[in-house]
């Protein structure tokens, strides 16, 4: 039973530390490429807070909605190794299923921020053009969108939780025998 816990608290823990570095990279750059506003990259070079701000919010909105994602996986691994006879899939198949888990985290991530930030950016429209106003380096605009995906990422990020723990794969109890 020790042992279990043990290895399922490393194995959360390398897990952790391996997508904590793969999401801060993909979150970057999906954003990224995906302003068509301007290059944000280079507004960050330049050293606009305002687009700084914004993306430091977004990686950590997307690593709270991942996060979510990542107990979905946990879970599956805890119970392969605490039951191997009652699982029926393979240790492969369980890190296909967990990577898809992740991707579909991910996804959803993207989904829920990029659709955020345009609804916000058409509300406001009639009297402010936030990528305009972010790439003159308007600092309260970088921390009020920030703020957008921050709240949104807080709402969805138990969603994405639902969702995974409804796709986990569940062993079975057995047979049950009715009586004829």
């Amino acid at each position: 039973m020790v042992n279990t816990r043990v290895i399922v608290s490393v194995f959360e823990f390398l897990l952790a530390v391996l997508m904590s570095g793969l999401i801060i990279y993909l979150t970057y750059r999906v954003f990224i490429k995906a302003n068509p506003d301007f290059n944000m990259e280079e507004e960050i070079k330049k050293g606009n807070v305002a687009v700084g701000t914004l993306v430091g919010a977004i990686l950590f909105a997307a690593s709270m909605i991942l996060q979510k994602g990542l107990g979905a996986v946990v879970s599956m691994f805890r119970m392969h190794v605490s039951a191997p006879g009652e699982m029926t899939i393979g240790l492969s198949k369980l890190a296909v299923i967990g990577a898809a888990h992740l991707g579909l985290a991910m996804m959803l991530a993207v989904f829920t921020i990029s659709v955020t930030l345009r609804l916000f950016g058409r509300l406001v429209r009639s009297h402010m053009h936030p990528g305009e106003e972010l790439q003159k380096g308007n600092v309260a605009v970088g921390i009020v969108l920030a703020a957008v995906v921050l709240v949104a990422a807080l709402y969805v990020g138990e969603g994405v939780s639902a969702i995974s723990k409804a796709l986990v794969p569940q062993p079975s109890i057995g047979q049950i025998e009715i009586m004829q």
